[in-house]
């Protein structure tokens, strides 16, 4: 099979597609035909690592951890009826040599959902965004522990940076829940794309006061925060929350020292909430991984640039600059096809 492999760390330069044994699932595994990989920033930074040049685990790896294709084999004790399905698949990389960025993935059962007829370009980008989303959105004192049609009547969410990746995701789990949804954005092209997912509220931070904007749509503060920028958003996230709220930091936006105001917090008995994926507890995964196969499944769930997240294709040998253009910020999402086909 072809594979994209980087034997040591770096520049995306160290990305190199050669031919590999197709691999045979052990006891507890599955093996997926790779249709399509999403490539998220997690992708990148990963194979950047600390900048040394230094070997990945294991002396080499295959990169990218979300991916939809079909079920080719099943090894022991994993049901023989998934052979032959679609799917999509989520931290095929994380702790493991066999990313997505291949034309086979190997994986543990439980982390092979059924796609059904649905596009292997949604499938592919379900993983990373949208559990990351989910927990954001669950996250909080006062919101619900799963997400479904309903579910979020009432709540009002805010998302900062509406036009990313979770950002879209945010708003499109928040608005099959029934949220309101606010988001913010750095311009009209950005706007457009928030809408399209569905925010019923977008605000552009360059030219609108996020804060009055915000109080105008929810004049008592909103339940929860889905943040990309903490560092930068704090003031603006301290000044909009509701009694209880939750904000829910899932990237770093560049800086790592977060000063926050501990008054102002406490008397609406704020909480501030970090999320990363793969450190989940298994019950919030699990809870995640459902409700987004759940969405998946009912038809609620959309990609490309009517969903307000436009697509870009790459073929696997060109895998690098597919992970070039997410690291240089790509509006929308970055896909690699494993097939010439």
């Amino acid at each position: 099979m072809r594979a994209v492999v980087y034997t040591r760390t770096g520049e995306p330069a160290v990305l190199e597609v050669v031919e590999r044994p197709v691999p045979e699932p052990a006891p507890g595994e599955v093996l997926v035909r790779v249709a399509v990989s999403g490539v998220n920033p997690t992708d990148w930074k990963s194979r950047r690592a600390d900048g040394s040049g230094a070997p990945p685990s294991g002396g080499w790896q295959i990169p990218n951890q979300d991916g939809a294709g079909v079920v080719e084999a099943v090894g022991e004790g994993v049901d023989a009826g998934l052979i032959g399905e679609r799917v999509w698949v989520w931290e095929a990389a994380w702790q493991r040599p066999w990313g997505t960025a291949a034309e086979y993935t190997l994986v543990p059962a439980r982390q092979v959902v059924r796609l059904g007829p649905a596009s292997f370009d949604l499938g592919a980008s379900l993983g990373v965004p949208f559990l990351t989303a989910h927990r954001c959105l669950t996250a909080g004192e006062t919101m619900p522990d799963r997400i479904n049609a309903g579910a979020m009547e009432g709540k009002v969410v805010l998302v900062q940076g509406g036009a990313g990746a979770v950002g879209n995701a945010a708003i499109q789990l928040a608005r099959w829940a029934d949220a309101t949804v606010v988001a913010t954005v750095s311009g009209p092209e950005k706007a457009q794309l928030a809408a399209a997912a569905g925010a019923d509220h977008v605000v552009d931070y360059r030219q609108e006061d996020v804060v009055t904007e915000v109080k105008r749509v929810a004049p008592r503060g909103v339940d929860t925060i889905v943040e990309v920028a903490p560092v930068a958003n704090a003031e603006t996230d301290v000044r909009v929350v509701a009694p209880n709220a939750s904000i829910s930091a899932y990237a770093a936006g560049g800086a790592d020292a977060l000063a926050l105001p501990v008054r102002p917090l406490m008397t609406v008995n704020a909480r501030w909430q970090f999320v990363l994926l793969y450190t989940l507890t298994e019950a919030a995964k699990a809870r995640a991984v459902d409700d987004v196969a759940a969405a998946a499944a009912e038809g609620v769930l959309r990609v490309g640039p009517e969903a307000g997240l436009p697509l870009h294709y790459y073929p696997l040998a060109e895998a690098a600059d597919a992970h070039a253009a997410v690291e240089a910020g790509a509006i929308g999402k970055v896909l690699i096809l494993t097939s010439d086909a």
